[in-house]
């Protein structure tokens, strides 16, 4: 989570199309996508919270996405150039990775008919928190704590690294919020009640 972090560990990426199918290319990335195995995606519904694959859909192009540890395996159209689509695969690669939100989403995915309590809101959130974020924002060394929830909206505070970070916006709109969004559609806003100034980095205090 934080800048030190990020620019100490540089994110490599090597692109090898497949012999057997030229609609295939496989990318080897220097960090874990999916530390749980191997993941098949068939459609953008199965990918639901699950942020990378996500945003591979939403590229032109893409049909088929598979994530197994630090190995990527995109199938795209025979009408699409691997020449335009390579670099962008691999800008939401690192994009996905800097935000260090989980690019693979293990739970199930929270459905049912009917709006949820505060009560079943912030025991899904918890689970959520627990079983698939925390663990990937730790390895940036921050925690991401859920504080309250009223009338569906989320307080949350984040701590050690995150705490004054200056990419701790960008890992809260395009990361948590997202994956939050997706899983829990009830939630109406997440209000983030952190002390940024008080943080190890304090990037929003200001000058004196």
């Amino acid at each position: 989570m934080s800048e030190a972090a990020t620019v100490g560990a540089p994110v490599s990426i090597r692109a090898e199309l497949s012999v057997a199918d030229p609609d295939t290319c496989k990318f080897t990335v220097s960090q874990t996508l999916n530390p749980d195995g191997e993941r098949f995606f068939e459609n953008p519904d199965q990918a639901a919270g699950s942020l990378l694959v996500e945003r591979l859909f939403e590229l032109a192009g893409v049909v088929h996405v598979l994530v197994a540890d630090n190995v990527l395996v995109v199938a795209k159209t025979r009408e699409s150039s691997w020449s335009g689509l390579k670099p962008q695969i691999a800008a939401t690669v690192r994009s996905q990775l800097l935000t260090g939100m989980p690019a693979v989403l293990q739970a199930p995915q929270a459905g049912g008919p009917g709006k949820r309590t505060d009560a079943e809101i912030r025991e899904l959130v918890q689970a959520l928190l627990d079983r698939e974020v925390n663990p990937s924002v730790a390895a940036h060394g921050g925690t991401i704590l859920l504080t309250d929830v009223k009338d569906g909206q989320l307080y949350i505070e984040m701590s050690g690294s995150c705490q004054g970070c200056a990419a701790s916006q960008f890992t809260l709109r395009q990361g948590f919020e997202r994956i939050v969004r997706r899983v829990v559609p009830e939630v109406s806003e997440i209000i983030d009640v952190t002390d940024h100034a008080g943080g190890r980095s304090p990037y929003y205090q200001r000058s004196q």
